[in-house]
């Protein structure tokens, strides 16, 4: 029997390297009780190093400043616990008449339609009337609360274990950033210019993820504050607590609001009395998608601006990924590694097709009738006395580009025009 012939190296190669990515994407999977609290402390460290490396010039040794600024957050963490706390449990106590309640309303539109509403009671002849069966809906409903119920409870225990570790680990890496960047700026070639490429790509995405944390942070907090006196002027219980959740899901773009509004809707069916009619259950969800409106259309373009804009595309691909892979804390966490990964691939010269898929562009895409068009070409006699040269402009220069006979007219080299960068790039 002929034996099979074996591939090709190059797909051997590419086989190899999709079997290493979905190993390593299953590993992430499986190892997310370690490596989400080591990438939560980083994201951080991002965030507060530039406050860390601001004192220390001013001479407050880092293990101080450091400890100072985790101190803060832990602080501002607990206390908007606290805060919390007593809202939470008022609704966690009244749950079971809100959804006793809810489910009233529910059989009340559920016997308007033919075939959908509950089981009811059937009188037989000469008998007493039989109750009625069981409804599956609530049975249901019943039997998961207790299994919901401890899932929390477990939930919560390990956020205390990863909270705790993320914490411990950031100061470490306040404290020692200096040193643990020095250190791997040495580990690498003594080639001045590939150090160089290596620290400035470090630095713009600190930057970068830096600057989008805190002007997001400051945009969500005042949708929080927005969205709380929303709830206070429609009726909604504890209209706090409702802000403060608006302002977490927030952090995640597209599927936090489709969540928060959901969430309003099923708090106004279960809080709201019985003779309330459509208007009055979808008020608490209108008022939050008109405040998610103005927010997400012009107040976070205006804030954020340019530099950090995102294709929306590729932002919604990253969020559903890491939801999937790490849940909550994953879609958090989209974002910012989308950020490093542009701030990668925008200065190594491989990756910067994934730079060009990455960013928004306004630049209106050219027809694709013209993308099929052939390039001229210079006939070969014209070319061999007229010199073709061809003008590039960037944000900062101005370059003269002999094009060789028979080149193309105006194919130049790929260009980023994302922004201006003074950063050398991978070669």
């Amino acid at each position: 029997m002929r034996a099979a012939a074996l591939p090709p190296t190059s797909m051997r190669r590419w086989a190899s390297r999709g079997l290493l990515l979905i190993a390593l994407i299953f590993l992430l999977k499986e190892a997310s009780a370690i490596v989400l609290p080591v990438l939560v402390a980083l994201i951080l460290t991002f965030v507060l190093a530039p406050a860390v490396r601001t004192m220390r010039h001013h001479g407050v040794p880092e293990a101080i400043s450091a400890g100072m600024l985790v101190t803060t957050v832990v602080g501002c963490s607990v206390l908007a616990v606290a805060l919390l706390a007593e809202p939470a449990a008022q609704w966690w106590e009244r749950a079971p008449a809100a959804v006793t309640q809810a489910l009233n309303r529910v059989d009340r539109w559920r016997a308007a339609i033919p075939g959908f509403g509950p089981p009811t009671e059937r009188r037989v002849a000469g008998r007493a009337a039989a109750p009625p069966p069981a409804d599956p809906l609530r049975e249901r409903l019943a039997s998961e609360s207790v299994a919901l119920t401890a899932q929390v409870l477990g939930q919560g225990v390990r956020l205390l274990v990863s909270a705790a570790a993320t914490t411990i680990l950031l100061y470490f890496l306040l404290a020692s950033e200096h040193w643990v960047l020095s250190r791997c700026i040495e580990l690498l070639p003594h080639r001045p210019r590939l150090r160089a490429v290596v620290l400035g790509g470090l630095r713009a995405a600190q930057r970068d993820i830096s600057r989008y944390m805190v002007s997001v942070s400051a945009i969500n907090l005042g949708v929080g504050l927005v969205v709380a006196g929303a709830m206070w002027l429609v009726g909604l219980p504890n209209p706090g607590l409702w802000g403060a959740l608006a302002a977490l899901l927030n952090f995640i773009p597209y599927l936090g609001p489709l969540i928060m509004a959901g969430l309003l809707l099923a708090a106004s069916l279960a809080s709201s009395p019985g003779d309330g009619g459509l208007t009055a259950l979808a008020a608490p969800a209108a008022a939050y998608l008109c405040v998610h409106a103005v927010e997400a259309n012009f107040v976070t373009p205006f804030v954020v601006g340019r530099r950090l804009s995102m294709n929306p595309l590729s932002v919604l691909l990253s969020v559903m990924f890491w939801g999937w892979l790490w849940g909550v804390a994953g879609a958090v966490l989209a974002v910012p590694l989308l950020i490093c990964l542009r701030s990668i691939s925008q200065r190594n010269r491989r990756m910067r097709p994934v730079a060009l898929y990455l960013r928004e562009s306004d630049r209106p895409c050219p027809p694709l009738s013209t993308l099929l068009r052939p390039p001229r070409v210079l006939p070969a006699g014209a070319a061999t006395q007229v010199v073709t040269t061809t003008t590039v402009t960037t944000a900062t220069t101005t370059a003269t580009i002999p094009s060789p006979a028979g080149a193309p007219i105006g194919a130049v080299p790929f260009i980023d025009r994302s922004g201006p960068s003074h950063e050398p790039e991978i070669p």
